[in-house]
């Protein structure tokens, strides 16, 4: 999480073949974490940050609840950091 300066959030998304082998399960993880970026900006500081997410683990297909929720909590403790 980084401040840019222009007026909108952009998200970089980092998910390796080392944690998922399948494209298809890759792009599932990509689609679950951007949609859960974009539902849950929280005010408009965060329109001016660049978000890295980078998967350090892999991803079970049943726990993407899970994953959005993660995500979700993260973003939010960040906000709370650097607010």
């Amino acid at each position: 999480m980084k401040p840019n300066g222009l007026g909108y959030a952009r998200l970089g998304l980092i998910v390796s073949k080392k944690f998922e082998r399948h494209a298809v399960k890759r792009n599932r993880i990509k689609r679950i974490l951007r949609e859960t970026f974009r539902r849950n900006r929280f005010n408009d500081e965060t329109n001016e940050i660049d978000w890295v997410i980078r998967l350090r683990r892999s991803v079970a297909r049943n726990e993407s609840i899970k994953l959005a929720t993660e995500t979700r909590l993260l973003m939010h403790q960040l906000q709370q950091c650097h607010g």
